[in-house]
């Protein structure tokens, strides 16, 4: 499974204006909304269970890094987006530091291998210091994406 599979690359967020967890949940859904890939209907309802997930504890894993995921029947597929904030974001992370990446999924809850190989793959790639340093250099969608079509390909080569 690659990022370019389910990151959604209408809904990427170069500069997000949100400041706190739920602001940022509701900026990055609505994203999503606007993509086309979750229904407006059901746009509230993602981000409660989001931040009903992240109730059980903060997805801000550290270093500069969160990231808030769900699963719910609105979708039919993995579907993701990546926000970049440039001032840092609150997240309540493990390490006390501010969120300056965020990837957020949703999944349908019949696919739980889906959700987690997803979650696997971006947390894989986020370990990676040079990633994350590109990724919050990057001022377009455009570069996101390609920095996010590099990482799948550099993949195919390991």
């Amino acid at each position: 499974m690659k990022l370019t599979d389910f990151v959604v690359k209408q809904a990427i967020i170069p500069d997000l204006k949100a400041t706190t967890k739920e602001t940022v949940i509701r900026e990055m859904v609505s994203s999503l909304k606007n993509s086309g890939n979750i229904k407006a209907e059901d746009e509230d309802a993602v981000v409660a269970a989001i931040l009903k997930r992240e109730e059980l504890g903060s997805t801000g894993i550290g270093n500069g890094v969160a990231v808030p995921h769900t699963k719910h029947p609105s979708v039919e597929e993995l579907i993701a987006t990546v926000a970049i904030s440039r001032g840092g974001v609150d997240f309540a992370s493990l390490d006390g530091e501010d969120v300056f990446i965020l990837f957020l999924l949703v999944s349908p809850p019949d696919r739980p291998g889906d959700h987690l190989r997803g979650l696997e793959n971006i947390s894989r790639h986020l370990r990676s210091q040079d990633f994350c340093n590109f990724l919050k250099q990057s001022t377009t969608e455009k570069d996101i994406w390609e920095l996010l079509s590099e990482a799948d390909s550099s993949e195919d080569e390991a």
